[in-house]
């Protein structure tokens, strides 16, 4: 193996780990993109971290922080180009050379203008050693949400449905459709997100309490909305219950004073919303919305409407299809066949995971 071969399969493995830092906090970071770093001192990892819940500290500051006793060697690997302007904190450029590093690797560059290309030329200009480019194609996957919420007007939608090896989406002999793999596989991608979406139908029929409710991770749960056109959800519903717990946003029309008053006091965020021509709400105008108040990661968990909707519209960016062994046929409702054929691209399918005789399938829309 020649040397530039072992130095590339070295740097693929520190990259790699810095990336598993990063998704430590995935969903979590609010309007930052979640960042991973490691620190090396003569091929060994003497200290990491990651951007933290809301976005600050960043990784950088964290895994330098971290850092015991004094180096002469040390490396840092990192996710995304360091920050090199002021904001709350100082940028990340700074610190790392104050801190002596002699070469930062970073994978791609910050589509944040403010960081833009911009941190390579402040390292050459004080000796510090920079490459680029590791493992692009991986790290740009994992970034997509933070890059569309840089260079587009709406959020990064991503969608959730259950269906039966025949496509129903309604079991009318059980609650579920899938296993209990596929809903811990559920939950643990509610804790990626910052922002849990469904309808108001979906409140009535499931009284969902739609949180992470994996061990360690509850405090990944995401902020809950609810489009709930004629502000008909239960007082005794779960989530309007939980909602001294979870943060909770409803949007609706139709105004009812006595329940208004009922929600404002359980601290639920109640915002209006006029009807298209159509008698719907405007789905665009939501999510812009929903940038608006710092979500950048939402997660449509509904019926088969609502999300025949999103993808009707091109709103959604990545649909994760959870489909059973098991064919319902008779007992089966509301079949998803003819909104995968109509709507999904047969290219756009990208991953089948066995979920122990479920199978998790990713269609990577845009």
């Amino acid at each position: 193996m020649s040397i530039n071969q072992n130095n590339n399969l070295r740097e693929n493995f520190y990259m790699n780990l810095a990336l598993e830092q990063a998704n430590h906090n995935l969903g979590q970071t609010r309007t930052n993109p979640s960042v991973g770093c490691v620190i090396v001192n003569d091929d060994t990892v003497i200290s990491a971290g990651c951007t933290q819940r809301n976005g600050r500290p960043h990784a950088e500051f964290e895994a330098i922080n971290k850092i015991k006793g004094k180096s002469k060697n040390l490396h840092l690997y990192v996710t995304l180009e360091p920050c090199s302007h002021y904001g709350i904190t100082p940028p990340c450029t700074n610190l790392i050379y104050k801190k002596k590093i002699k070469k930062v690797f970073f994978s791609i560059n910050d589509p944040d203008k403010r960081s833009y290309k911009k941190s390579v030329t402040f390292f050459k200009k004080r000796k510090i050693k920079v490459k680029t480019g590791i493992l692009s194609s991986k790290v740009n996957d994992f970034y997509r949400s933070y890059i569309n919420f840089k260079t587009n007007n709406l959020p990064y939608v991503s969608a959730k449905i259950a269906v039966s090896d025949d496509y129903y989406t309604v079991n009318n002999k059980n609650k579920w459709i899938t296993n209990k793999y596929s809903r811990g596989r559920v939950h643990l991608l509610r804790s990626k997100h910052d922002c849990i979406l469904t309808s108001g139908r979906t409140i009535k029929i499931d009284n969902p309490n739609l949180n992470c409710r994996i061990n360690g991770l509850e405090k990944n749960s995401p902020t809950r909305v609810i489009i709930n056109k004629n502000l008909d959800i239960s007082i005794k519903s779960k989530i309007v219950q939980t909602s001294n717990l979870y943060t909770t946003i409803i949007f609706f029309n139709k105004r009812n004073k006595k329940k208004i008053r009922q929600l404002k006091k359980l601290k639920i965020k109640l915002i209006h919303q006029s009807l298209n021509k159509n008698g719907d709400f405007d789905l665009i105008k939501i999510l812009k919305t929903l940038k608006f108040f710092g979500y950048s990661r939402i997660f449509v968990e509904s019926g088969q409407n609502l999300i025949t909707k999103f993808l009707s519209k091109k709103l959604v960016n990545i649909l994760y299809v959870f489909k059973s062994q098991f064919k319902l046929g008779r007992n089966g409702r509301n079949n998803f066949k003819k909104s995968i054929n109509l709507y999904i691209k047969k290219k756009s399918h990208v991953k089948k995971v066995n979920l122990l005789g479920d199978k998790l399938i990713l269609y990577k829309i845009k």
